[in-house]
């Protein structure tokens, strides 16, 4: 496995959120690192190891053109953090085709992309890693997200199979699957209800913890699967949620 000294990574969404703090603690840890995502960020890192590159992986040949582009920079890839993604809302009669193929084609076509690309890549390291990132919604549903939550269930098929298909080449694929992470895209979504606060009192009460988590814990979660310390994990979906899926739904919480 490579160490992340030698580390050659693409960070999908990589200017915000959990991709931007994946790609500050894998720089911060000696990895090489190009950040894809549609803007920069002024706190992204920025020196010889740390590379933006703007691109709308909605669009398959850009995806295909990312890549090259990376391993060009890099003189090669042997990572890859599938961080993009969107949240859309709407059960099934009330969505429509067109914001399907919006979240289809940022939360999983892209991370399809971005893997069959960088594959041939991966092949000439003496090994790599993917991690996709998913979602609690990778196991469950909330109510009114249909794309959403198809998509991050898809996304876990995804992993699931790149793990099969190539671990004997020397290339591992896994899941993180975050609970309510507070992120840009988080406070958005938050932002649309009419309570906003009341919103957030919510997502924090969903989590036996008693907090909502923060991206860098995700990020930590995600340089460990990465790291030569996982070298024997493979194709598993990483709960990083503090126990929102262990709760049962619906189960009344112990008064103080």
């Amino acid at each position: 496995m490579p160490t992340f000294e030698s580390m050659k990574a693409i960070v999908t969404g990589g200017t915000s959120g959990i991709g931007l703090a994946t790609a500050r603690l894998l720089h911060a840890r000696g990895a090489s690192v190009v950040m894809v995502d549609v803007k920069s960020a002024d706190d992204a890192p920025n020196d010889e190891r740390a590379i933006f590159l703007p691109a709308n992986l909605a669009q398959p040949d850009e995806c295909a053109a990312v890549v090259a582009k990376s391993a060009t920079a890099l003189r090669g890839l042997n990572a890859l953090v599938n961080s993009a993604g969107i949240q859309r809302y709407g059960k099934a009669d009330e969505t429509s085709l067109e914001l399907w193929n919006e979240v289809m084609a940022v939360n999983l076509n892209a991370a399809f992309l971005m893997a069959k690309h960088c594959i041939p890549h991966f092949r000439q390291s003496a090994s790599a890693a993917i991690v996709n990132v998913g979602s609690a919604q990778s196991h469950g549903s909330q109510q009114g997200a249909v794309a959403y939550v198809t998509s991050k269930h898809a996304l876990l098929g995804l992993t699931r199979a790149l793990a099969v298909d190539y671990a004997a080449e020397g290339i591992r694929t896994n899941c993180v699957c975050p609970g309510t992470v507070d992120t840009p895209m988080w406070r958005w979504s938050v932002s649309r209800d009419p309570n906003p606060q009341a919103m957030i009192d919510a997502c924090v009460s969903l989590h036996p913890i008693g907090r909502v988590g923060q991206s860098e814990e995700i990020a930590e979660s995600i340089a460990y699967l990465l790291s030569e310390q996982a070298s024997f994990v493979n194709g598993i979906a990483f709960d990083v949620d503090g126990g929102l899926t262990a709760l049962i739904g619906g189960a009344p919480k112990e008064k103080k």
